[in-house]
């Protein structure tokens, strides 16, 4: 068995949401817990992991962490994205590990069994050096998709792989093109969980490349894993009725409450 860490960015100065790692929510039984305690109690219900860190470069987040237990790994505030973070983690940690997942701070709703079947990938692909969980679309999905497009909104992120699962792009357009009067079943669009298992040299690799111009114009970090010849696996994993919004924005507490109510 491969020796995995779970670290867990967390940063204070986001843009839309500042100091959302210590919103707080209510539980079904009328308790509230903070969002970073509630991804750390995600980490945590993953079987065959060694440690979990919050990674951070702020003093409020890394004090209520170690207040409710947690054990946190500080960093500068010079990281650019999560990956970024959980790079200069594992140095200033000093963590021996033989995976480190990245799994985001606003992530909580993440099934336990995604990680689960990203680390039992890494251990079955030895060429991969990046795995991250792709779902294929159904209809409904695929529409949502389709409509946020048409509308000139952002929605998901999609991906394409090859033959062997390994990523050939990721981006926050609808991909592959499909024509609108021929929709095949199953559909071949797969949406991107923004989760990550790297081995520890994938990471000391990307601290040291420059964002690449697709990084750039996508915006999207596991990119210049792709534009630098880093061979990253799409896992296909599957939802099982579970839904794992992330939470970006205040206006999302509401609908992540409902969802823990109903996985109560």
């Amino acid at each position: 068995m491969m020796k995995t860490v779970i670290l867990i960015p967390a940063r204070y100065a986001s843009s839309r949401y500042p100091g959302k790692p210590l919103a707080e929510l209510t539980l079904p039984d009328g308790t509230r817990r903070s969002l970073i305690r509630m991804s750390w109690d995600a980490a945590c219900a993953v079987r065959g992991v060694a440690e979990v860190h919050v990674v951070t470069d702020d003093e409020r987040i890394a004090d209520h962490v170690r207040d409710f237990g947690g054990a946190v790994i500080m960093t500068s505030s010079d990281a650019r994205n999560g990956t970024e973070r959980c790079a200069e983690a594992i140095v200033t940690g000093g963590l021996d590990a033989d995976l480190v997942v990245n799994l985001q701070g606003d992530a909580l709703l993440t099934p336990p069994w995604f990680i689960e079947d990203l680390m039992a990938a890494m251990d079955r692909d030895a060429l991969a050096e990046v795995a991250t969980p792709v779902l294929r679309c159904d209809a409904l999905t695929y529409g949502h998709f389709r409509e946020d497009r048409e509308a000139g909104r952002v929605g998901g992120t999609t991906a394409v792989f090859d033959a062997r699962g390994h990523a050939l792009y990721f981006s926050k357009e609808v991909i592959p093109y499909i024509d609108p009067g021929r929709l095949p079943d199953p559909i071949p669009v797969f949406h991107h969980v923004g989760v990550y298992a790297y081995r520890p040299a994938a990471l000391r690799a990307y601290i040291g490349w420059a964002p690449g111009t697709l990084e750039g114009l996508e915006g999207l970090e596991q990119l210049r894993f792709l534009e630098n010849g880093t061979s990253l696996a799409c896992v296909e994993v599957e939802g099982h009725g579970r839904v794992f919004w992330e939470l970006n924005n205040p206006e999302d507490i509401p609908r992540i409450e409902a969802a823990l109510k109903e996985m109560a």
